[in-house]
């Protein structure tokens, strides 16, 4: 199951679990579609794998199966490979 990571590891922009603007690797680093269309160009800064749509779970499912509230941030910000 996925964590959906509460934030961007870039900018730090709050990324609820019900938002669109949610971006994943495989790995589950979590970054906003501002930074990976136009920062990271795509691609995952920790891992080079692609980055897509985070899924959205359905409310009634966070009852049972809560967001992570783990914020990771890098200060430093982010830069493509």
């Amino acid at each position: 199951m996925l964590e959906l990571r509460p934030n961007c590891e870039c900018c730090n922009r709050d990324l609820p679990p019900e938002s669109e603007l949610a971006r994943i690797c495989t790995f589950e680093c979590t970054f906003c579609a501002d930074c990976a269309d136009n920062t990271l160009k795509g691609r995952c800064p920790n891992c080079t794998g692609n980055l897509v749509v985070r899924p959205i779970r359905p409310a009634s499912k966070l009852v049972k199966f809560p967001a992570s509230t783990k914020r990771v941030f890098k200060a430093e910000g982010c830069a493509a490979e």
